[in-house]
């Protein structure tokens, strides 16, 4: 079984990926400077508070806990709207931190690097579902942060033989259905957990963001994919990389969209209570529709979404929230 580091580990998803990196008998060490992310979704793993970006403290990790086996890299700025207001400090801490975290684990023999990208890269898509070799044109400096650290990664390989996966999820959601873990964003960022505080009276309301876009009811449509089934792709990424394969980047997604107005349906279905929402203008840097195909890393990594379908990413979450809020 495989040492591993794992950057981000107390976030959303890295913890999902720990619990069930834990599961398939792999060790792990959790990098995390705790700024978005919570002490308790480290799990008892081994956590050390660090920027990615601090050389210093990065090499300090890896001199005490490795060698690693391999990286799982989630650390990083995540939320368009802001990224469009403050590029520079998403530049600086997606792509500058990711630099020093890859410089660091190669010079200290790690060959196996998965990295948590996102669907941002590819803009406005020609056509969908979209395909990995659909160009990227991100719209966004997320999204281009992240496509850059796909280029670091990808010049690694050539340069360093690197092994690597560029894991391009589209919209995470959901919980662990075993409870414990789940999303815990303050202030909340995302449309689910949000529509679920609103319909939980925690939030006055829900702003509904662009109601003209060229879709089948004017708004948003995105792939949505439960969290527990990203943790699955990445726990099969890592361990085909240290088996010694190639995968480089690939998208993960269910094939199905699913617009703003059918998550509040469901919201609303799976609560029993309404959502209030305001109309609100489109932001900058949404795209109108953004659907997977994820055939590639189904047929390489045996790969399928187990909890993606609607209903059970809406129950999860809310289950989750009822926790979390300690609703009754």
């Amino acid at each position: 079984m495989a040492h591993l580091l794992v950057t981000g580990g107390a976030g959303y998803i890295g913890s999902h990926t720990l619990r069930l990196l834990r599961r398939a008998g792999h060790s792990a060490v959790v990098a995390d400077d705790l700024r978005a992310g919570h002490e308790f979704l480290a799990q008892g793993e081994p956590l050390e508070r660090v920027d990615i970006g601090d050389a210093d403290a990065l090499e300090r990790v890896f001199a005490q806990h490795g060698p690693f086996d391999g990286v799982l890299h989630f650390a990083a700025y995540l939320v368009v709207p802001e990224s469009v207001a403050q590029p520079l400090a998403y530049y600086r801490n997606n792509v500058g931190g990711s630099a020093v975290l890859i410089d660091t684990a190669l010079r200290h023999g790690v060959r196996a690097f998965v990295l948590s990208s996102t669907c941002a890269i590819y803009g406005v898509p020609a056509q969908l579902p979209i395909r990995e070799d659909t160009p990227a044109n991100p719209i966004s400096p997320y999204g281009a942060s992240k496509w850059m650290v796909e280029r670091m990664l990808a010049d690694a390989e050539h340069a360093h033989e690197l092994r690597w996966a560029a894991l391009r999820y589209f919209n995470a959601c959901g919980a662990d259905p075993g409870g414990g873990i789940g999303e815990c964003h303050d202030p909340e960022i995302h449309l689910i957990p949000s529509a679920l505080e609103a319909a939980a009276g925690l939030r006055p309301g829900l702003q509904l963001f662009g109601t003209d876009y060229p879709t089948r009811d004017g708004t948003c449509v995105r792939d949505y994919i439960h969290v527990t089934d990203l943790a699955d792709a990445h726990v099969r990424a890592i361990e085909a990389l240290l088996a010694g394969r190639q995968l480089g980047a690939r998208n993960l997604g269910t094939g199905n969209g699913s617009s703003n107005r059918e998550i509040l349906t469901a919201v609303e279905g799976v609560t029993g209570r309404p959502v209030p929402v305001t109309e609100a203008p489109r932001r900058a840097g949404d795209p109108p529709e953004l659907v997977a195909d994820a055939s590639l890393v189904r047929s390489e990594l045996g790969w399928k979404p187990q909890h993606s379908d609607l209903d059970t990413i809406v129950a999860t979450a809310w289950s989750w929230l009822k926790h979390w809020k300690k609703l009754d």
